[in-house]
């Protein structure tokens, strides 16, 4: 069964439209901000990827807007890796309220490892993917 990882995160000001209303696009930067901790979680970073020259890139997504979050609220951002491939991870991931169980966001991402130099898909590193395929 796929394992669960979330981070917390505070809407501020920046983040909302002039009705304090959370813009669409910053829900998608709140999922990076929880891939990519979770990605630290599982003992490798971006950086450790560059290192052996391939990146993770947005491949594909499907989202649903669920409710409007609010300035000031605090949310809970999750990831749920539930399939890691040759050369592609699939994820579900939302954004919900920290203190109940509304659904602001929900989405479901497709992330392909590419060759830094090319660009091209390729196959994830066998430590990496064995680090990866040890949260499910």
């Amino acid at each position: 069964m796929p394992t669960s990882f979330s981070i917390p995160v505070r809407v501020y000001l920046e983040d909302t439209d002039a009705g304090g209303i959370v813009y669409h696009a910053n829900y998608l930067k709140y999922m990076e901000r929880a891939r990519s901790e979770w990605l630290r979680n599982t003992h490798t970073t971006q950086t450790t990827l560059w290192q052996t020259g391939v990146a993770f890139v947005v491949h594909s997504m499907e989202l649903a807007f669920k409710s409007p979050a609010k300035l000031e609220q605090l949310l809970t951002v999750s990831v749920t890796p539930t399939k890691i491939a040759r050369s592609y991870l699939l994820f579900q991931q939302s954004v919900t309220d920290a203190d109940s169980p509304r659904v602001f966001c929900e989405a479901s991402v497709k992330i392909a490892c590419v060759r830094t130099d090319t660009l091209k898909p390729t196959a994830l590193p066998h430590r990496i993917r064995a680090d990866l395929q040890a949260t499910l």
